[in-house]
């Protein structure tokens, strides 16, 4: 007698001995029988095939990664090696100490360059990880006898990362939908526009690696949670530890993945797999953060924390209930369930009083400006005016989403349905992570880069998918008889034979190769009611055309993709081009050649007075001491530099000579027509300025209800520092451009004032296109220039002089 083993997809047939041994491969309803010589031959087609499929999977990912790289070197071919931005180049700056100085003396670093006359201790400041990470690589390098400049390990670092975080995305999604979704991902990784605004080439900024460790924190994460590998959930905190390093956003971590793991909980998924990968996490990951100086004991005392220590608790919990249940009768079970539930939470309750109490002496609720900000998105707005002043504070335009992520916007809700079919713990961390990241990306305009790791894993999810069904379609044949038409086929009709399943029952299978093999029988698929032996089968024309389309889109994607790099993310905000109507390229340095300016004509231990923007360009560039700068953690002292701003000239004057301030810079773009210059943000120096000091009030830099600079401008904004500085000797300048006296190209009209004259400060420096202009502080103000008329008769001139106005003294003032 003999007897049927079901083995993969193969049944085999034991026959008595004496018999040829015979298998026979099922195909829905036929059974083809195989000699072994057959069967030999087929496996080893199918070992070269998988071997063919792995080198073209390698090559494949190195076209990726050399893609993600190259698309980001447009700043250098279309400008040259220079660093952009302006927090990047206090990253420059302290890149460039550490190579000099060694790492320790970093954490010692106590700059008095900056802030004056307070100073800024570096060390405690800092998220270190982009310097350290920079300066391993300059250290490296010169070990292996390459003499690079540091400057030029600072330009192309984010772009080498671009690449990892290329390699990060394709593991990612591949522990969670297999190879073909993840090579998607990786590629749409590569090129995705908002991430090419944080990583070209010359973005030296914290988002240049933080994404790259962002993405591989949860590829660890989730390999932990397939597998239950203590090994991976080790790397998986310090991986986490390496976040923290280099960016503020590692909160967003450490509260997704307790959602993530509450989430679990709640919908009965609870396993030892998922306590080994979440637990050592926050365990290690906490005690890690704590060591690093600028986070500290915020890691345990701040309300971002606490949603982790929460489901932490949750976590042991539940998996105690479950442990007591499997050792104890079912009524002793529902005692002892009833027992430890209101032991439990009465636990939680004293403890959330005591977190109550403690939150709520904070005047913020133990939460940081931001992370109020992304929970109340009006928050700022009305409390902490110097977050809202920031441009990529303000929420994005529907417009944004189309240009920063272009056909991911029509993937993501594809690949989010298709994470549902089958839904495993990665696929729901993944849900998780998009619909997150989708919420705040649409609060703040920066968080569109944490959504773009979210948006190409996703997309390539559904692209995978939906390309996956279409090729099916094409490939088999129409049906030609009833038994194809009821849902059965011959082997030759038979699309490519799946991979066969790993041999062996491992405790750490993972649930990607679950899924993986769910779809190659034809289930778990979000397109498997499309499947060709199914009623609901694609015609093949369908198919074809519905395959161009895609493909078609994909082009575009990549067309979009390129020309936003060229043209939009690849420009420095120090160097700027403009084309005419016919295509001549005008190039604005005016910013180099002021900071040049000012590092060759000034004494070094000079001070300089700007608004904040300009502070770490000011110091790396010109070498000299700021008031204030980017870090805008002294919110009093950027309010006493917009209250100078704010002022008439002589008050401003007073301000200034107080902080032993020598120069002023102000950033004019009227008459070249520049926008992002000091006029336009002037609002934001009043609200800062007027958030400190009460003699600032708004409503009086108003004119007829709104802001502007013509003829209906209040008088305190035509007396103020700040337009004085900007137009002075202006209107004559102007009518060179426009042939209008007075005419300011970015306002589009003609300035209320236009005979202006300073008593107190005197013009040093104006650059080629007026887009940068510093004045000198004067130690006594200027005596009136206007000689007097021999014609004028000697009593009017008695008369007038004793008309003036007389100080406390009784002299009348100079």
């Amino acid at each position: 007698m003999s007897t049927n083993q079901r083995n993969g997809g193969a049944l085999t047939k034991q026959k008595p001995a004496g018999q040829r041994e015979l298998t026979v491969v099922s195909n829905g309803d036929i059974n083809v029988p195989l000699s072994p010589a057959d069967l030999k031959s087929s496996t080893a087609e199918k070992l070269n095939r998988s071997a063919a499929a792995q080198i073209v999977n390698g090559f494949a990912l190195l076209c990726i990664c050399v893609l993600a790289f190259c698309i980001r070197l447009f700043s250098v071919v279309k400008y040259e090696s220079v660093i952009h931005e302006f927090d990047p180049y206090f990253n420059y700056r302290v890149t460039g100490f550490l190579t000099r100085e060694g790492f320790y003396n970093l954490w010692n670093w106590f700059d008095e360059h900056t802030w004056y006359p307070l100073g800024r201790v570096i060390g405690g400041t800092i998220y270190p990880g982009l310097m350290w990470t920079a300066g391993a690589l300059y250290n490296l390098l010169h070990l292996l006898n390459l003499p690079i400049h540091v400057q030029e390990v600072c330009v192309f670092l984010a772009p080498l990362f671009s690449a990892f975080c290329a390699l990060s995305a394709y593991l990612f999604v591949k522990e969670i939908r297999g190879q073909g979704a993840g090579l998607m991902a990786a590629a749409f990784t590569a090129i995705v526009p908002s991430y090419i605004s944080r990583s070209v080439a010359g973005s030296f900024d914290n988002e240049g690696v933080a994404i790259f460790a962002l993405v591989f924190v949860f590829y660890l994460y989730v390999k932990t949670l397939n597998t239950g590998s203590l090994a991976w959930a080790t790397a998986s905190a310090i991986a986490y530890l390496y976040m923290v390093m280099s960016w503020g956003g590692y909160s967003f971590i450490i509260n997704l993945l307790p959602i993530h793991c509450l989430a679990c909980i709640f919908t009965g998924r609870l396993s030892y797999r998922l306590y080994v990968a979440y637990a050592p996490l926050i365990v290690m990951g906490t005690i890690g953060a704590a060591m690093i100086p600028v986070v500290g004991f915020n890691a345990v005392l701040m309300s971002e924390h606490f949603g982790a220590f929460l489901a932490f608790g949750v976590l042991h919990g539940a998996l105690f209930i479950q442990y007591v249940k499997s050792v104890l009768p079912v009524k002793a079970y529902q005692r002892a369930k009833t027992l430890v539930l209101t032991g439990g939470v009465a636990i939680i309750g004293v403890l959330l009083a005591l977190v109550t109490g403690y939150v709520m002496a904070s005047p913020t609720f133990g939460w940081t400006g931001r992370s109020l900000s992304l929970l109340d998105p009006t928050y700022a707005s009305k409390y902490i005016p110097i977050i809202a002043s920031v441009s990529e504070h303000q929420p994005p335009a529907w417009p944004s989403y189309f240009t920063d992520i272009h056909i991911l916007v029509l993937l993501v809700p594809a690949g989010l349905a298709a994470c549902f079919r089958p839904l495993s713990d990665a696929s729901l961390f993944l849900i998780l992570y998009g619909v997150t990241a989708v919420y705040f990306s649409g609060v703040m305009v920066r968080l569109m880069l944490v959504l773009a790791p979210a948006a190409c894993c996703l997309g390539g999810v559904a692209a995978h998918e939906f390309l996956l069904a279409l090729t099916r379609a094409v490939r088999t044949p129409e049906p030609v008889s009833a038994a194809v038409a009821d849902g059965s086929a011959s082997l030759l009709d038979t699309p490519a034979t799946p991979s066969p399943a790993p041999k062996g029952k491992g405790k750490g299978k993972s649930s990607a190769l679950k899924a993986e093999k769910a779809r190659s029988k034809g289930s778990g698929g979000m397109f498997d009611f499309l499947d060709a032996s199914g009623k609901g089968r694609i015609p093949r024309d369908v198919a074809w055309i519905a395959l161009g389309a895609t493909l078609l889109g994909l082009i575009f994607y990549i067309g979009h993709c390129v020309w936003v790099s060229a043209e939009m993310y690849s420009a420095p905000s120090i160097v700027l081009q403009t084309r005419d109507p016919n295509g001549g390229v005008h190039v604005f340095d005016d910013f180099r050649e002021a900071y040049g300016w000012l590092r060759f004509n000034t004494d070094p231990n000079c001070k300089v007075a700007s608004w904040w923007d300009y502070g770490y360009q000011t110091t790396a560039m010109a070498n000299r001491t700021v008031l204030v700068d980017n870090n805008t953690w002294n919110n009093t002292h950027i309010a006493t530099v917009g209250r100078a701003m704010a002022s008439p000239e002589k008050k401003a004057w007073q301000i200034y000579r107080d902080l032993d301030t020598e120069y002023v810079l102000v950033v004019f773009g009227g008459f070249i027509g520049y926008p992002s210059d000091d006029i336009n943000k002037f609002l934001w120096m009043v609200r800062i300025g007027g958030g400190v000091f009460p003699d600032i009030k708004e409503k009086d830099y108003l004119g007829a209800g709104s802001y502007r600079v013509d003829d209906q401008a209040p008088p305190a904004l035509l007396n103020c520092l700040m337009y004085k500085l900007s137009y002075y000797r202006f209107a004559e300048a102007s009518t060179m451009v426009t042939g209008r006296y007075g005419f300011d190209r970015v306002r589009n009209t003609i300035i209320g004032k236009t005979d202006i004259s300073l008593q107190y400060f005197e013009e040093v420096f104006t650059s080629e296109h007026w887009m940068v202009r510093i004045y000198r502080v004067l130690d006594k103000p200027n005596r009136e220039t206007k000689l007097k008329n021999p014609r004028r008769p000697k009593a009017a001139r008695r008369t007038t002089s004793s008309s003036r106005p007389r100080s406390a003294s009784g002299a009348p003032p100079r």
